[in-house]
C-alpha cells in the first residue's frame, strides 16, 4: 500500500506526459485525478494505522547507491510524521486536480498542466517519505523543479517565465546551503541514514572543528546548513522573495505549491531532523528569530498589497514564519500541528481566490472588484470560513493551532520566545486585518469593474465540491486533533518521529500560561477586523488619506521592503555587469580575438594577398621567373665573394 501511495502520482504523471496527446483531455484528467484521488484515501489509511494504531515501518524498495562507505537503499519511512504529512500532501493535491479542471477548462495544454501536478506531488510525496538525506535532498530537488515547470507553465507570458526562474534560482541558494549540511553530516556521521545519524547525535553534542581561524560547533555548523535549504524552500527572509512572484502561475499551482505543500518542506525537514537541532540550541534560537520576524514582515506587507493572490501568498509567508519560531522554540509538535491546519484553510482561501478570478475572467486586482457577495454568495460564504479559520477565530482551525504557537512563545520565557511573543501576536492584528481588508475590497462596496461584474457568475460544481471538502478541514481540523497531536498525551501520537530532549519541557508548559495569554490572540484577530471594517466599510476614505499621509511608509510597504531591489542593486546588476565583461571582453576580445578569430582573419588576410599574385597573365609569371633568377644569382655571388674574402 504504502509504495502504491507513493508511486501512483508519478504513474499518472508519465501515462498523461508521454501519451496525453493520444489520450485526451478528458482521459487525462481522470487519469491524474483518479491515481491521487486513490492516494489520498490509501493515505488517510495510512495515517490510522500509523498513528492510532501506533505501527510506524520501513519499506525497503532496492539499493540506490553503493559507493565505498555510502551505501542508500531506497526506502519509505513511515511514521507518524511522514503519515500527516501524506494526509497533507495527497489530501490537498487531489482536490486541487480536481478543482483543475474547472479552473483549466480554456487552456489548450490540460494534459501538461496535470502532468506537472501529478510530477510535483510525486515528487513532495519522496521527500516526506524519505528514510535518508540522500532521498530526501532528490525529492527536494524534484519540488523545485517540477515548482519551477508549474509556475512557468505559461511560458509565453513574460511575468511567469521570470518568476519561475526567479523561484529556481532564490531556491539554489537555500539548496546549495543544504547539500552542504548533507556533506558535512556524512563526513561527521560518516552515514546520511536518518536512524544511524539520530542516534549517535548526542555524542556529537558541544564538539568543535576548526575551520579557517575559527572555532565552530558541529551540530550547530550542520543544522544551519540545513536550516539554510529550509529558508529557502519555505520563504524565510532574506530567501522569501520567489513566493509572492510565483503567483504569476495558475491559481491550483498556488494552492498546491505555494500554500499547503512546498513551502512547509522546511518546517517538515526540521521537524524530521529535530534530533540534531535539539542538541544545537543556538541553531534553534535562529530558527526562532528569522521566524519571528518573517511573521510579522510578511504581514506588513499583506496590508497594501492589491493582488488577491499576493495578499494570501504574503499571508502564507507569515505563517510559516510561526511555523518556523515554534519549531525553533523546541515545540515541533505544534509546528507541524499549524502546518496540518493551514494546509486546509489556506488551500480554501488559494482556491476561493481562483474561483472569484474565475468569476472576474481572471481580475485579480482588488481595487477592480467590490459587490460580488451578491454573485457569488458561496465563494463569499467560503472565503469568511477560510479567512475565520486564518485569523484564529475561535472553534475554526487556526484557533487552536496559531493560539497554540503564541502560547509556546510566552511560555518559553527566553529572549527568542519574548521576540516571538511580541512580533507573533502584532502579526495576529495584522493578518485579521488583512483578511478582512480582502473580503470587504471584494465582496463588498459598490462594483469597480461593472462589466465583468454583470458577468460574473459562480464557479462550476467541480470547483465548488474541493472547496467545501477544504472548509470542513477548516473547521474541524483543529478542534479533532488539538488534543492528540499537542495535548498532554502528544507523545502517544507522534511516537519516536519527533524528539525533544529531556530538559526541554515546553509541551508542557504551555498549557499552564496564564488566562491572559489564551485569550490575547483572539483579541488580536478581533480588533484587526474591527479596525478592517471600520476603514473599508464604515469610512472608505480612510485608507487613502491614511496612504496620502504616510505616504512613504505606504510605499516602503507596497514595495516589499525594497528587498528586490536591494538584490538589485547588490546581486543582480554586478553579476549582469561581470557577466558582460566575462563574455565581450574575455571570451569575445581575448580568448576569441586572439584565438581562433585572430588567426582565421590572418590566414584569410594572407590568402587575400596571395590571390592577388593569380593574374592569369604569361609575361607576369616569366617576369616573376626572372626576377627569382636574377635573385638566386645575386646571392650565389654575394655569398662566393664573401667565401673568398676569408
Amino acid at each position: 500500500m504504502y509504495a502504491a501511495i507513493v508511486f501512483l502520482p508519478l504513474l499518472a504523471a508519465l501515462i498523461v506526459g508521454l501519451f496525453g496527446r493520444m489520450i485526451g483531455d478528458r482521459g487525462s484528467q481522470v487519469i491524474t485525478c483518479g491515481a491521487v484521488l486513490l492516494a489520498a484515501v490509501m493515505s488517510c489509511f495510512a495515517f490510522a494505522k500509523v498513528t492510532f494504531g501506533n505501527s510506524p515501518t520501513t519499506v525497503v524498495l532496492f539499493d540506490w547507491i553503493v559507493s565505498g562507505d555510502m551505501k542508500i537503499a531506497w526506502a519509505l519511512k513511515i511514521d507518524q510524521l511522514t503519515a500527516v504529512m501524506l494526509v497533507v500532501v495527497n489530501g490537498v493535491s487531489a482536490l486541487v486536480h480536481v478543482y483543475s479542471v474547472g479552473y483549466m477548462s480554456e487552456d489548450p495544454h490540460k494534459p501538461r498542466f496535470m502532468a506537472y501536478l501529478s510530477l510535483f506531488t510525486f515528487a513532495m510525496l519522496m521527500l516526506v517519505t524519505a528514510d535518508n538525506f540522500v532521498q530526501m535532498y532528490f525529492g527536494w530537488e524534484g519540488v523545485g523543479l517540477a515548482s519551477y515547470l508549474l509556475i512557468g507553465f505559461w511560458y509565453e507570458k513574460p511575468t511567469a517565465s521570470a518568476a519561475a526562474i526567479k523561484a529556481f534560482v532564490v531556491n539554489r541558494v537555500g539548496d546549495f546551503g543544504f547539500a552542504l549540511g548533507i556533506f558535512g553530516i556524512f563526513m561527521v556521521f560518516g552515514s546520511v541514514e536518518f536512524a544511524t545519524v539520530f542516534a549517535k547525535a548526542p555524542e556529537m553534542a558541544g564538539k568543535t572543528f576548526q575551520f579557517l581561524n575559527w572555532e565552530m560547533d558541529v551540530m550547530t555548523t550542520i543544522c544551519l546548513l540545513l536550516f539554510l535549504g529550509a529558508m529557502g524552500k519555505s520563504a524565510q527572509v532574506p530567501l522569501h522573495t520567489w513566493l509572492p512572484d510565483a503567483m504569476e502561475g495558475p491559481t491550483p499551482v498556488s494552492a498546491l505549491i505555494h500554500a499547503a505543500t512546498m513551502v512547509t518542506a522546511g518546517v517538515f525537514m526540521v521537524a524530521r531532523c529535530s534530533p540534531l537541532f535539539e542538541q544545537a540550541p543556538i541553531a534553534l534560537q535562529v530558527v526562532a528569530v528569522i521566524g519571528a520576524f518573517t511573521a510579522f514582515f510578511a504581514a506588513t506587507i499583506g496590508l497594501v498589497q492589491n493582488d488577491i493572490k499576493r495578499v494570501i501568498a504574503y499571508s502564507t509567508c507569515s505563517q510559516l514564519g510561526y511555523m518556523f519560531f515554534a519549531a525553533g522554540l523546541g515545540a515541533y509538535p505544534v509546528a507541524i500541528f499549524h502546518l496540518f491546519t493551514h494546509a486546509f484553510f489556506k488551500a480554501l482561501l488559494f482556491l476561493g481566490a481562483g474561483s472569484v478570478i474565475h468569476a472576474m475572467h481572471h481580475e485579480q486586482d482588488m481595487r477592480n472588484m467590490g459587490g460580488l457577495w451578491r454573485k457569488i454568495p458561496q465563494t463569499y460564504a467560503l472565503m469568511w470560513i477560510g479567512s475565520l479559520a486564518l485569523a484564529g477565530v475561535p472553534i475554526f482551525a487556526g484557533y487552536y493551532s496559531k493560539d497554540a504557537i503564541l502560547e509556546v512563545a510566552f511560555a518559553a520565557n527566553s529572549g527568542p520566545g519574548d521576540f516571538a511573543f511580541v512580533l507573533g501576536l502584532g502579526a495576529a492584528i495584522l493578518t485579521a486585518f488583512y483578511s478582512w481588508r480582502l473580503i470587504f475590497m471584494t465582496f463588498h462596496g459598490h462594483p469597480h469593474d461593472h462589466h465583468h461584474y454583470e458577468a460574473a457568475h459562480e464557479s462550476p460544481l467541480v470547483m465548488m465540491i474541493p472547496l467545501y471538502v477544504l472548509a470542513a478541514g477548516a473547521i474541524f481540523a483543529g478542534i479533532l486533533f488539538a488534543g492528540p497531536m499537542t495535548g498532554h498525551h502528544w507523545q502517544e501520537f507522534w511516537g519516536d518521529s519527533i524528539a525533544v530532549r529531556d530538559g526541554n519541557k515546553i509541551m508542557e508548559t504551555f498549557h499552564a500560561v496564564p488566562t491572559w495569554v489564551k485569550w490575547a490572540p483572539v483579541a488580536a484577530g478581533a480588533l484587526g477586523i474591527l479596525v478592517a471594517w471600520w476603514m473599508y466599510i464604515r469610512a472608505p476614505r480612510v485608507p487613502k488619506d491614511l496612504a496620502a499621509r504616510n505616504e512613504p511608509l505606504y510605499k516602503f510597504l507596497l514595495n516589499k521592503w525594497y528587498f528586490d531591489e536591494l538584490y538589485e542593486l547588490i546581486f543582480i546588476r554586478p553579476t549582469m555587469w561581470l557577466g558582460r565583461l566575462l563574455w565581450k571582453g574575455g571570451d569575445g576580445r581575448i580568448i576569441d580575438g586572439l584565438g581562433p578569430d585572430g588567426i582565421s582573419a590572418t590566414v584569410i588576410k594572407l590568402a587575400k594577398r596571395a590571390v592577388m599574385l593569380q593574374t592569369g597573365y604569361l609575361y607576369h609569371y616569366a617576369f616573376a621567373m626572372l626576377i627569382g633568377v636574377a635573385g638566386l644569382v645575386t646571392w650565389y655571388f654575394a655569398t662566393s665573394a664573401s667565401g673568398a674574402g676569408h
